[in-house]
């Protein structure tokens, strides 16, 4: 893919576009109780039963009352999106699915699968980067210290976590990388002006460990935890 700064932005299925690099954000939800996340007596969190299906229907009244303007989700492995690909009477189906993506954990399986389907990849953790230490898995080797992407950080005058995300960019995906820090937010927008050769993508391919750094443990014992398919 070629991409410019005058050409930064990536169309989606349902005819409208997003930005090939965006800005994360997040916080913790306010819910109503004295816990925002219940336990029951053994310390375990307690999940709502959730139906897909059902939810995804309840978004498509949202789509038709005009309250958003695309449908999408996020940590959704294949099983998932074809269980709401498949789902009968759908009226929208997914215009992405944003997941955990950077050259430890490439996803390239799933990539393949939501491009045959036109379900943009959006890259969360693009740097292999995460502070929230109950995300974590136990293995975090730094992204950003990988010799490759600083010999070609060199080579092109960019840092290392500049080359980790125009390697995204290039293989379609959007990314948006966190940051608080004015210096580094600008830094990681200045990546239009360069472009990784066939040969370096290839590269940096081959540093994909399939590790992934979030794993939201907490989370493991919901009945929707995406994370025990292979993708």
């Amino acid at each position: 893919m070629e991409l410019t700064a005058a050409d930064h932005r990536i169309p989606l299925s349902d005819g409208n576009s997003i930005p090939i690099i965006g800005f994360a954000t997040y916080s913790h939800p306010n819910l109503p109780g004295d816990e925002i996340f219940p336990t029951d007596e053994n310390g375990n969190w307690i999940f709502h039963q959730t139906n897909l299906c059902a939810t995804w229907e309840a978004l498509e009244a949202c789509k038709d009352a005009g309250l958003v303007k695309s449908l999408g989700v996020s940590h959704f492995n294949r099983r998932q999106l074809e269980l709401i690909l498949n789902k009968p009477r759908l009226k929208y189906k997914p215009v992405c699915n944003q997941v955990e993506c950077h050259p430890y954990f490439t996803q390239r399986k799933l990539l393949e699968f939501c491009q045959q389907h036109d379900i943009l990849l959006v890259a969360f953790t693009p740097l292999g980067i995460s502070k929230d230490r109950d995300w974590l898995s136990t293995y975090s080797k730094p992204l950003l210290e990988d010799e490759l992407l600083n010999s070609l950080g060199k080579k092109y005058k960019k840092t290392a976590a500049q080359v980790a995300l125009r390697f995204n960019i290039q293989r379609g995906i959007a990314v948006i990388p966190k940051s608080f820090d004015p210096k580094i937010i600008k830094e990681n927008f200045q990546i239009f002006d360069f472009s990784l050769t066939t040969e370096e993508m290839k590269s940096i391919e081959t540093l994909n460990t399939d590790v992934r750094v979030v794993h939201l443990p907490m989370l493991s014992d919901h009945p929707e935890y995406p994370f025990h398919d292979e993708y």
